[in-house]
């Protein structure tokens, strides 16, 4: 009988409020949709990526590569034949363009991998070329002559019985050739071909050059021992790097876990969002059938058993909210998948298409906090249903509250949060930060009660000339309990929004003024679909000379770009040279004020990133960097490398860092004073056509890449955009759920005030009055949730803008605030709090409130 009596309590509550459940089942949904989305797509594409690297590189136990540069072949023969090697397998790696000859399709970016194509099998069988139908046997070792995996052959529109009547020209900057595919090969990923050793590197003018080494070690050789061994042999390169080839896929996923981490937290900030809500709706239904629950005490329910009836309802709100979370979550990463090739927007998984990859225990663990955190919003209503006096709640009383608020526990998390902000990151994540923000948010809730009575306490000398501004106010100011959990899940999702907004806003101005600093010149050229790296260096130095003399052009500076590993776990960082000439706070946004170098020094400029990973400061020498770049075999007359750290710039787009070095530096150290970008300032009225085609006169058969600042600046504000779409997203829905969920409330609260507005109309108030009360209430309250969730959402976007993003990503930002949105925001919760109220109001102000009254007499 009793638990008939709940059933049907139970159902009556939701059934009576559809849409304020239906709010708290959306919040509680889009937590773990977007929670479990950002899972299934990072776990996909890493998953599809660690297989291509299994099957493209093989199982070796140890790589040998180069810290800068290439390795001498010369390397080969020094390891392949030492004792606990079983096989060495040399590679050469070459990015090129292909495109089919006689055909006008745009050329495709192939990976050319230059291998023992005898030995292959034994390491990466995946790459052992197979010969085409009718092809010779030893085409494998012929020259000009390639093996095209599926996805290559679909680039470029190729069949397999078509391959031998199939002619390909590649391009690689100045260089082009034609070569003969002669079969395939069964490696998946990006477009990519296999070749010998030996032709790529006559093909390429490569000779001596290998890219890097596979080991693999007899059986129960010690590795950390074989590794120790080579690194002290004679002749041993001090550029040349052993690792762990294994450790790629580990080091791919450690690079992207920030960016993960990151939008796992907003997930979960918005299922905390769905969890406030969840405790406002359940507050406010409580409060309304607080004559059912006592009554439900007189029955002879306990108070436990009335707890329990209010979790059953938030457990079932969160079973609700979990099942049609996981089944969204489950459909937006297929989409994401499909359309962004499991990118994540951030560039780590760019060019793969993953498919999805279902995970039961990710989407268990993500129903389950869905679950949790409805109970959790849940709790305090259930205390309060357990703990309703059934004598008193009957004859209506304690419905009021007139002691003061008090602010003590809600400033008590505010400096909790504070204190856990200050803390340092741990393996790299701010775990201590995202704490602050959930105290930080908790604190400002909390703190809403004391906001209510002091801003509508100071309101109230305002309207005492006129009744119904000060009745208004004033029960808004008696009721400052409802009103707190009224507008609770509104200020936690107007906070979630604004700080997404400031923060992103932030990003945004701070990278379009970086771009300002980096992309200075009208016209840029380079080699044309190739990644900035050494094979774009393709700009010689005579041939850059003979480029600044053209007519039209004003002025030139030309950067090197390369890439330089300075650690066996750590990405490779970005090296830069360009010609400073002792003004690098024109050419480099710097952080700080730049030191003067000391005579014999070469003055480097390292990005924030660099900073961070490295624990490289101003003022450092940094041997790390002096033996990666120091000659292999210097004169006895030559003086070592002593580089001096001048200044930290910032980077937006290279996360694991850059080293900006003087162009005439890097040329004397290293010998090479090519190339790989031409910055152009062409005279005011150059004919940019015609210089353009004056510098492809001086570069006959190169394929070129002009652009100009303003494109480079807007595909990068585009990339922004694309990266940051998720956040946008995730603004209007967490604006649109709070607003759901104030309207609901709003609702709610006027519903059940039928007998005061009856009342009100006994007393003489027209039903216009009686509007205008209610209107007035709304505005007060959502003018109060409005200016909280304004607060607290810029004290959040603090906490992400200069601790989360620095411990992140490394990089640093100035926080801009964009008044013009924020005011939309607030004026848009405003009118809408305000709106609803009106319109609940007409529905419970006509004649049922007049005649609700009779229920007293």
């Amino acid at each position: 009988m009793i638990r008939a009596l709940l059933l049907t309590v139970s159902w009556q509550g939701i059934r009576h409020h559809p849409w304020r459940t239906l709010a708290a089942v959306a919040a509680v949904m889009l937590g773990v949709a977007l929670g479990l989305s950002v899972q299934l797509i990072n776990a996909s594409a890493l998953s599809e990526f660690s297989r291509a690297v299994r099957t493209v590189q093989g199982q070796p136990d140890l790589e040998v590569s180069a810290a800068h540069g290439t390795l001498p072949q010369s390397l080969y023969r020094l390891v392949a034949n030492r004792p606990g090697i079983a096989a060495a397998l040399p590679w050469l790696e070459i990015s090129v363009l292909a495109g089919v000859q006689g055909q006008t399709r745009p050329p495709v970016a192939l990976r050319v991998l230059g291998t023992d194509t005898l030995s292959v099998a034994a390491v990466a069988p995946a790459l052992m070329p197979r010969v085409a139908k009718g092809a010779d046997r030893l085409s494998i070792l012929a020259p000009d002559t390639l093996f095209l995996n599926a996805a290559a052959m679909k680039a470029l529109n190729l069949d397999e019985p078509d391959l031998l009547k199939t002619h390909l020209n590649l391009q690689t900057g100045a260089l082009r050739q034609i070569v003969q595919p002669a079969g395939t090969i069964a490696a998946p990923g990006a477009p990519a071909a296999v070749m010998d050793i030996g032709a790529a590197q006559d093909l390429f003018t490569r000779s001596g050059e290998l890219t890097r080494i596979d080991l693999q070690l007899q059986e129960g050789a010690d590795v950390a021992g074989v590794r120790d061994e080579l690194q002290s042999l004679p002749g041993w390169p001090r550029g040349a790097i052993i690792s762990v080839p294994c450790d790629t896929a580990e080091r791919v996923d450690n690079l992207s876990r920030a960016y993960r981490v990151n939008l796992t937290v907003l997930a979960l900030v918005a299922l905390f969002t769905g969890a406030f809500l969840v405790y406002s709706v359940l507050a406010l239904s409580v409060s309304q059938r607080a004559a059912q629950l006592a009554l439900l005490g007189v029955l002879g329910v306990t108070p436990r058993q009335r707890q329990a009836l209010v979790l059953a309802e938030a457990g079932l709100i969160g079973i609700a909210g979990s099942a049609l979370g996981l089944a969204l979550g489950a459909a937006l990463a297929a989409l994401a998948l499909r359309l962004l090739g499991g990118d994540l927007g951030g560039g780590y998984f760019s060019g793969m298409q993953p498919q999805l990859q279902w995970s039961t225990a990710t989407a268990s663990l993500y129903g389950l906090l869905g679950v949790g955190a409805a109970l959790a919003g849940g709790w305090w209503p259930a205390r309060h249903a357990q703990s309703l006096p059934p004598a008193q709640t009957l004859k209506g009383l304690g419905t009021i509250t007139r002691a003061p608020s008090k602010p003590w526990r809600g400033l008590a998390l505010l400096i909790a949060s504070a204190g856990l902000a200050m803390m340092p990151p741990v393996h790299g994540i701010p775990l201590a930060a995202y704490g602050a923000v959930g105290l930080l948010l908790i604190g400002g809730i909390a703190l809403l009660p004391w906001m209510v009575q002091l801003l509508l306490q100071a309101a109230l000398p305002f309207a005492h000339r006129n009744a119904l501004p000060l009745l208004a106010i004033e029960r808004a100011h008696r009721m400052r309990g409802a009103a707190s959990v009224a507008v609770g899940g509104v200020v936690a999702s107007l906070s979630l929004a604004v700080a997404l907004t400031v923060m992103v806003s932030s990003f945004r101005t701070s990278v379009s003024q970086w771009l300002e600093t980096v992309v200075p010149a009208p016209l840029y050229v380079r080699a044309a679909g190739l990644q900035p790296g050494d094979d774009a260096a393709i700009f010689s130095a005579e041939l850059t000379a003979a480029i600044t003399q053209l007519d039209g052009v004003e002025r030139l500076q030309a950067q090197r770009t390369s890439s330089l590993r300075l650690s066996a776990t750590q990405a490779p960082v970005t090296l830069l040279a360009r010609p400073l000439g002792g003004h690098a706070e024109r050419m480099l946004p710097l952080v700080g004020t730049p030191l003067q170098a000391p005579p014999g020094t070469i003055p480097i400029h390292i990005s924030e990133a660099v900073q961070a990973l490295y624990g490289v400061r101003p003022a450092d020498g940094w041997p790390a960097l002096a033996g990666a770049l120091q000659p292999d075999a210097p004169e006895q007359s030559q003086q070592p490398l002593r580089f001096f750290v001048a200044g930290v710039w910032r980077d937006y787009i290279r996360q694991f860092g850059a080293i900006a070095i003087d162009s005439a530096d890097y040329a004397r150290i290293t010998g090479d004073a090519r190339s790989s970008e031409l910055a152009i300032w062409p005279h005011s009225d150059a004919d940019i056509p015609a210089l353009r085609r004056r510098i492809n006169a001086l570069m006959p058969g190169a394929a070129l890449e002009f652009t100009t600042s303003g494109a480079i600046r807007a595909r990068s504000l585009a990339i922004f955009d694309r990266t940051f779409a998720v956040t946008y997203w995730l603004q209007i829905v967490a604006i649109g759920i709070g607003l759901f969920g104030v309207a609901a409330s709003f609702s709610a609260q006027v519903l059940a005030r039928r007998k005061e507005f009856g009342l009100l109309a006994h007393l003489g108030f027209t039903r216009a009055q009686i509007l205008g009360v209610v209107a007035a209430e709304g505005a007060a309250w959502t003018c109060v949730g409005a200016a909280a969730g304004t607060l607290l959402g810029i004290a959040v976007s603090a906490v992400l803008i200069h601790v989360v993003n620095p411990q992140s990503f490394h990089w640093t930002m100035d926080l801009m605030l964009p008044l013009p949105r924020l005011a939309l925001l607030a004026l848009a919760l405003v009118v809408s709090g305000t709106f609803t109220a009106w319109m609940a109001g007409r529905a419970a102000a006509g004649r049922s409130a007049i005649l609700a009254v009779k229920e007293d007499w």
